[in-house]
């Protein structure tokens, strides 16, 4: 089926839901409430499955110029740096490409609302909704300008505290903190790291990935009990405290690197599973706002634009769409599920001090089985 579609949310999700669409066929308006469309952070951690995506969406070669693409997972000693182990990324079927990437936040961002304009959508800035109103022809949209739509269609992909999931499900289950928070910082990549490399002591986790040919960024995963909010000016000798627990050369020197420029980011931790179905009526939600995971498996983005593909895929393919929305959970929901769950499992091994043996085994499953067909 063809129709008009509103895609609420300019992330990740939401882009690529609206390239999907319009490329089907759908006259598709997009609305962001940021005037701007900025998008905030350092970097993002990627793998094979997340670059299939980008070749659904046609950006792959956009992004293998200006992002970076790696080989294994790396874990190191604490210590002395010496390795651990090394991890399969395995790639997805039909690309002939390594299975670990990662880029700047702000580059993918921009790369993806290139292809958006591209594709045809209506983009429409510092604008959200007021309400959602079913009626016998579609969803009518009120918007906070003082505007309104009627549409066929309505996604909502505006993350984790989404105003749609508000308006659809005043009842659903709201975000969770995990007993985590995420630092991230940019820098120059260490001659020491070719790939996603990674070093725990008890409470932390540090990594450094590439994002381009000469820089990285890196994140550390905190332990922290009670949700906490970090002072900007506090930002810097906080991080540089945390990497003092580790007395590995390659993190002491990045330690000793960190600046202004550093551009760090820090994050507490937040899951969400909301129960299916995913939509009320002819809305349908996507992304954080409804599978939101904490990053150890770096699938957060990924199951987000997949699901733009998904979504669009199948009501290409109905003649309806409650028969398109069912169909899209259907095939989303243990995928969706088994990411969030198995996150949310890395961070309990974390927090409680659990088996180093089932943190990789977990690693290792969740990663091949990212690479199944979607």
């Amino acid at each position: 089926m063809k129709g008009k579609c509103l895609v609420i949310g300019g992330g990740f999700a939401g882009m690529s839901a609206a390239i999907m669409l319009a490329r089907g066929g759908w006259q598709v308006d997009l609305i962001e409430m940021d005037p701007d469309w900025r998008n905030y952070g350092a970097g993002i951690s990627l793998h094979g499955a997340t670059l299939r995506v980008f070749l659904a969406l046609g950006i792959l070669d956009r992004f293998c110029q200006t992002g970076a693409v790696t080989d294994g997972l790396v874990i190191r000693n604490p210590a002395d740096d010496s390795q651990i182990a090394r991890l399969p990324t395995p790639p997805a079927p039909g690309l002939a490409l390594p299975g670990n990437a990662a880029i700047m936040r702000p580059t993918l961002a921009a790369i993806l609302s290139e292809a958006t304009r591209a594709a045809g959508v209506r983009v429409r800035l510092g604008r959200s909704f007021t309400t959602l109103t079913e009626t016998a022809d579609g969803v009518q949209v009120a918007f906070t300008d003082g505007s309104t739509g009627l549409y066929d269609a309505v996604v909502g992909a505006d993350g984790l505290y989404s105003a749609t999931r508000a308006a659809i499900m005043p009842g659903a289950p709201s975000p969770t903190y995990v007993g985590q928070a995420v630092w991230r910082a940019e820098l120059p990549t260490p001659a020491e790291v070719e790939t996603l490399t990674m070093w725990m002591v008890r409470g932390l986790k540090a990594g450094i990935n590439p994002v381009d040919r000469t820089r990285s960024y890196i994140f550390i995963t905190e332990d922290q009990p009670e949700r906490a909010r970090i002072p900007a000016e506090a930002l810097l000798p906080a991080m540089r405290a945390l990497l003092d627990q580790f007395p590995s050369p390659v993190l002491t020197a990045v330690k000793n690197g960190l600046g202004p420029q550093s551009q760090i980011i820090y994050r507490p931790l937040e899951k969400l599973l909301l129960p299916l179905p995913w939509h009320r009526g002819r809305v349908m939600l996507i992304g954080d706002a409804a599978h939101a995971t904490t990053p150890h498996l770096g699938a957060g983005a990924c199951i987000g634009m997949e699901d733009g593909v998904v979504l669009a895929e199948e009501l290409a393919k109905a003649d309806d769409v409650a028969t398109a929305f069912a169909a899209h959970e259907a095939r989303r929901w243990d995928r969706c599920r088994m990411v969030v769950e198995n996150s949310a499992r890395l961070s309990e091994i974390e927090v409680t001090g659990g088996s180093h043996q089932e943190h990789q085994a977990i690693m290792g499953r969740s990663v091949v089985a990212l690479i199944d067909p979607i």
